[in-house]
């Protein structure tokens, strides 16, 4: 620790000697310039002579030897200084550091010395860095005037490029950021490439840049917020006139906090900046920036968006390049600044933002679930479409299925018909032919009502009437046996696949939510009404021909009790009887059948009707699926649309912002330039003079 305080003892008193050295080559330079011109100076100003310009060369060069002296003192005893001598310390730096001292100053604002990252510094260079080449793109870009970093592969740009690498390895979360290349090259003009490290280590971590130059960029946000409250609270109407012309901080004043002014004044006004930022933190970069825009409170006020941004970005900038006190006395004069009513902005502004956040969260929560229950939607609706053809497929069967069903009812309605006339021509015995058409209506009857009673009943009255009857009509009657015995089975099989179609269209019917409308169902329920009020109607008239038929056959019974004949055999009487029953039990069975039949054909005229409704249902909500679909598909191309137009504006910015950086580029070349050829014109008129 000894050693490194007698190095830089010696390397402040070589220092001081340079600088007097220098000092006294700008006296004689003087000097001799004053002597040279003397009869003109006289000529216009008689009370000037070479005794007074000399005792005025010997007052500035003693200021400037008090000055050495005293930063010579403060540097070597910093931490005496410091303590005892804050405020006057702090006014010093305010006022600017020498140039000779301002590396050493700056080290030791930032108590770099202790620092470990300088024995970090020679591993980190050794290692590779995902944004090496982002580095080397635009590290020709930062101070192109300026002959450190003038030079291409230079030792400029190559110090430059392995401090940024360095702290983009330290820190992964910032990792490279475009701004950071000018702070770090305004401290590589001060100091090596490793107190520079160690400095800039400390700046981003302890004075907060690294905050700014995070992705989310939330700190630059509260900063553009906390200038505007502060502007506000200045000048009410300077605010309000930049919120009616559109002209927010964010357009002219992100490079003020990312590089600390230094992208916006020239090398001598910027390292000032950087001395106070060092010394008092980012409270200076306020107060310039609200010191920049009141000065010209008047000129901004009669300005539109455009000639604001070119008064604030341009000529303001080089107004107090050339007035660097009066700027420094405006910030700290003419602007208040509160800590506490800054932590007040920003508690506001966290807040606001909070706000904001939860309120974009929660509107991708609501575009993620419109997205889910979009893609719900088209799947119910593919689901949907794939049902309504199936259930429209089975509904064509069941339709072709009906009719063949009743092709097949007329065919066996006609076959009856022509068995009844045959069995009519062949059996001219009047009491077979009335039992016959007795049975025939009997079954109609039976295929109507399906009523045990009755069917009890006449069973009786057959059984009490014996006639006799010839082989024939019993041959007759067992064909018979043997059809209805077929039919019997035929209407077994329908009933089965009748019963399979009724629970299919049952379990359809329990899927299918009946939403149709009270109307409709009105309509349906009058029309189920109105068929049932038919059904009734025929089956009281078929019963008063039942009844009229009744009448007969007894009628017929008491006339033929007197003509019974008893001269045939028990066996063929017993026979007879068993052919009798089983023709009737077989008639009996397929009434129930046909009975069976059209309860289920009833049922699935019920069935059909409630499909109808559910059909009616599918179509409301293919409906309200295919509105669905054309909103989601028209917000879809409005968020498209949206996406382009911010994607076009967003390259447009970026396009115009690399315009303005490049021309602010090659307006300071044409500067540095500018003042080259002034410092070589001046170099050759003091030439002249001299000789």
């Amino acid at each position: 620790h000894m050693v490194d305080i007698n190095i830089i003892h010696a390397a402040v008193f070589l220092l001081m000697c340079r600088r007097l050295l220098e000092a006294d080559k700008k006296s004689l330079k003087s000097v001799s310039s004053e002597g040279g011109h003397s009869g003109s100076r006289r000529s216009s100003n008689g009370s000037a002579s070479p005794t007074s310009l000399h005792n005025g060369t010997d007052q500035s060069n003693d200021s400037n030897d008090k000055t050495w002296n005293l930063w010579g003192r403060i540097v070597n005893n910093w931490g005496d200084y410091q303590r005892k001598n804050g405020k006057q310390l702090k006014e010093m730096i305010r006022c600017g550091i020498p140039h000779h001292f301002r590396g050493l100053a700056w080290q030791h604002l930032c108590n770099s010395h202790s620092s470990p990252s300088k024995e970090k510094y020679s591993e980190l260079l050794r290692q590779s860095s995902p944004s090496e080449k982002l580095i080397r793109r635009d590290i020709a870009r930062t101070y192109p005037e300026q002959d450190f970093f003038k030079d291409k592969d230079g030792v400029g740009q190559e110090v430059l490029f392995n401090v940024i690498k360095a702290y983009s390895l330290v820190d992964r979360e910032v990792g490279y950021c475009q701004g950071s290349a000018f702070i770090v090259g305004l401290l590589l003009m001060q100091m090596p490439e490793e107190d520079a490290f160690a400095v800039f280590e400390i700046l981003m971590r302890e004075y907060r840049l690294r905050e700014l130059f995070k992705p989310s960029m939330a700190e630059l946000g509260l900063c553009m917020f906390q200038l505007e409250s502060l502007l506000q609270d200045h000048s009410p109407q300077l605010f309000n006139h930049f919120q009616a012309q559109g002209f927010h901080t964010s357009m002219f004043a992100s490079p003020w906090f990312l590089t600390l002014f230094a992208t916006t004044f020239q090398l001598q006004l910027a390292t000032r900046v950087l001395d106070v930022f060092i010394s008092e933190g980012m409270e200076i970069i306020f107060r310039l920036g609200l010191g920049l825009l009141l000065s010209s409170e008047k000129e901004l006020m009669e300005m539109d968006m455009e000639a604001m941004l070119k008064h604030v970005t341009k000529d303001l900038p080089q107004f107090y390049d050339k007035e660097p006190d009066l700027l420094f006395q405006r910030a700290f004069v003419c602007v208040k600044y509160n800590s506490k009513k800054i932590k007040r902005i920003t508690t506001r502004w966290e807040k606001e933002y909070m706000t904001m956040r939860s309120k974009e969260h929660e509107e991708q929560v609501e575009m993620r679930r419109l997205r889910t229950e979009n893609r719900l939607l088209r799947q119910r609706l593919d689901e949907m479409e794939s049902e309504n053809g199936q259930l429209a497929d089975k509904l064509i069967q069941d339709r072709v299925n009906r009719a063949l069903e009743a092709e097949e009812k007329i065919i066996m309605g006609k076959e009856l018909s022509i068995a009844k006339r045959q069995l009519g021509m062949q059996n001219s015995h009047p009491p077979g032919q009335l039992f016959i058409s007795f049975v025939w209506i009997l079954m109609d009857f039976m295929f109507y009502v399906g009523e045990s009673q009755s069917t009890s009943y006449f069973i009786c009255l057959i059984f009490q009437y014996e006639p006799l009857y010839s082989e024939a009509f019993v041959m007759q009657l067992q064909q018979q046996l043997v059809h209805t015995k077929l039919q019997e089975a035929e209407a077994t099989s329908t009933i089965v696949d009748l019963q399979d179609k009724l629970c299919d269209l049952r379990e359809r019917n329990r899927e299918l939510e009946d939403n149709s409308n009270a109307a409709a169902l009105q309509e349906e329920l009058i029309a189920v009404k109105m068929r049932e009020a038919e059904s009734s109607m025929g089956m009281k008239e078929l019963a008063h021909k039942l009844h009229q038929l009744e009448d007969n056959w007894q009628k017929h019974m008491s006339r033929m009790a007197t003509s019974r004949r008893s001269n045939n055999t028990k066996h063929h009487k017993v026979a007879m009887q068993e052919l009798q029953e089983e023709v009737l039990s077989s008639r009996f069975r397929e009434a129930k059948m046909f009975t069976e039949v059209t309860e289920a054909r009833h049922r699935i005229m019920e069935l059909e009707t409630s499909n109808q409704i559910c059909m009616s249902k599918l179509h409301r909500a293919a409906d309200d699926s295919s509105l669905l679909k054309e909103r989601s598909r028209v917000a879809i191309d409005n968020e498209k649309i949206l996406r382009q137009e911010l994607n076009e504006a967003t390259a447009r910015l970026a396009h115009t912002e690399s315009k303005n950086q490049e021309a602010l580029m090659t307006l300071r070349l044409r500067e540095a330039e500018s003042s080259m050829e002034i410092a070589e014109l001046k170099q050759r008129i003091s030439s002249l003079q001299t000789k």
